[in-house]
């Protein structure tokens, strides 16, 4: 950024930390839509869904898929934390396509309100890594950020 300020940001799972490093913009699957935080944005803590995460720095961006959680801003730090979180490069789409066909197949016979419920967030969780997983398959060649954590 021009005035040199910029937001860390970190991911994190259950499994540990996905992503660590600095933005000057992140955009997050919000609850209630798409969020966009640039360094000095106010104090949030918020809800977020199954989608992309964009982490934009000096050109360049990294792109996660997150699957829900919650995301923390203060003091230009971005804390993320993940139900479930993947690098777009990193996705398997033949897994995901699987993964959302054997949901699918197990909705047509789920015998509870629960089971169909628990097969309607895998399928959603599918589809988002597939749809993230097309983000980076379309995205023009820019130089992504470096690997970290």
């Amino acid at each position: 950024m021009a005035n040199g300020l910029t937001l860390q940001v970190q991911v994190v799972t259950t499994t540990g930390l996905i992503y660590e490093g600095e933005a000057d913009e992140v955009v997050a699957p919000g609850s209630e839509g798409q969020l966009g935080i640039l360094p000095r944005h106010a104090p949030l803590m918020t809800m977020l869904k199954v989608g992309a995460l964009h982490i934009k720095h000096n050109g360049g961006e990294e792109t996660l898929f997150v699957g829900g959680g919650f995301m923390e801003v203060s003091n230009n730090q971005v804390i993320v934390l993940a139900d479930d979180a993947e690098r777009a490069a990193d996705i398997d789409e033949a897994r995901a396509e699987e993964a959302r066909r054997r949901a699918e197949e197990a909705l047509a016979t789920a015998a509870s309100d629960v089971d169909r419920a628990a097969l309607e967030g895998q399928i959603e969780r599918a589809l988002g890594r597939l749809r993230v997983a097309e983000i980076q398959r379309h995205r023009r060649p820019r130089r992504e950020l470096p690997s970290q954590g």
